[in-house]
């Protein structure tokens, strides 16, 4: 619409009338009302940081600047594609385990409930029991009698785990740990990598310094490590060095990634490579994705069949204990 030569005004009032959520659509109003008042778009949208994030209004606030609102809107139309696509290719390889897993459980939970106990009704007196089948019985017998105490306990363990992710230490200790998980630490590690580069290539593209840029890109990142290696490099960079050795010696970063950014700080071309690193990176994770989804499901099948197995193994096993007694 800008590109049209429709005032901001005009635009920012027609999207809120289209805006599908309206909590989107009422917060663009009142920024077009705000904008009317003479109070610039960037400080309009600082109002409203729970829906526009730092990223966003230092591009918007470079783009009042440079005179370059439509090329910066773009650059943000983008990113924020971007970012919903490599989102999506996490999302879609996470989904099928935790739904599957999560179909499990409530499969062991009615069999716990509802079957055991049936099972149990059909053993005669004093039929000795397999040590499988003891355990089994046991604990089904403990989830129905005490099932409130399982159930506040379960509570207890999220909020209490929500609670220290949510401290610095947790939250350190979680970032260290992510990257270090089987199959899906490198994944993490990548998606990571991307944000970061993604993030501080339509920065500096948006004409925002370095340094600004480093502390948006940073967070942005969804990494502790990754902010604290960006931190330094800022501190490097105030002092005359170069952003890519710094990053080097986190040891975060991949060669390829430091000797590109070297790269792109040599021939003045930094935003260029960086969208370079993203795009490549970006792909590695849409690959890992699809090559996860043909692993884990098997792998799936083989869990879920082995928990309903060893639950059916323990229930026949008195039934085969009795018949060979009575032959």
């Amino acid at each position: 619409m800008l590109r049209s030569g429709i005032p901001l005004t005009r635009c920012l009032h027609a999207l809120s009338k289209q805006a599908a959520n309206p909590t989107l659509g009422k917060a663009i109003y009142e920024i077009a009302l705000n904008v009317e008042s003479g109070i610039s778009f960037s400080e309009s949208l600082a109002a409203y940081q729970e829906i526009f994030n730092k990223l966003y209004i230092d591009m918007i606030r470079a783009g009042e600047l440079g005179d370059a609102m439509e090329e910066v809107l773009l650059r943000l139309a983008q990113q924020l594609d971007s970012e919903k696509e490599l989102r999506d290719s996490i999302k879609s390889a996470m989904f099928y385990p935790v739904v599957v897993l999560a179909f499990a459980t409530v499969v062991m939970l009615a069999m716990f409930f509802f079957i055991v106990p049936v099972f149990v009704g059909m053993f005669p007196p004093g039929t000795e029991l397999p040590l499988l089948t003891r355990m089994i019985v046991a604990l089904s017998d403990s989830l129905r009698t005490y099932w409130y105490l399982y159930f506040a306990g379960a509570i207890i363990f999220v909020v209490g785990l929500r609670a220290y992710l949510g401290g610095k230490t947790g939250r350190d200790q979680w970032d260290r740990l992510r990257f270090r998980l089987p199959i899906f630490g490198e994944l993490v590690r990548k998606a990571t990598i991307a944000r970061f580069a993604r993030t501080l290539s339509t920065l500096l593209g948006g004409g925002i310094p370095i340094l600004q840029a480093l502390e948006t890109a940073g967070p942005a990142s969804g990494s502790n490590q990754v902010t604290e290696a960006v931190r330094v490099a800022g501190l490097r960079i105030q002092e005359g060095q170069g952003i890519a050795e710094p990053l080097r010696q986190s040891r975060l970063f991949p060669a390829m990634v430091t000797l590109m950014i070297g790269v792109g700080e040599e021939t003045g071309d930094l935003p260029g490579l960086l969208s370079r690193v993203a795009e490549f990176f970006e792909q590695e994770v849409r690959t890992m994705t699809k090559g996860l989804t043909s692993i884990i499901e098997p792998l799936m099948m083989i869990v879920v069949g082995g928990m309903v197995g060893v639950m059916v193994i323990s229930l026949y096993l008195p039934i085969f204990t009795v018949i060979t007694q009575i032959r």
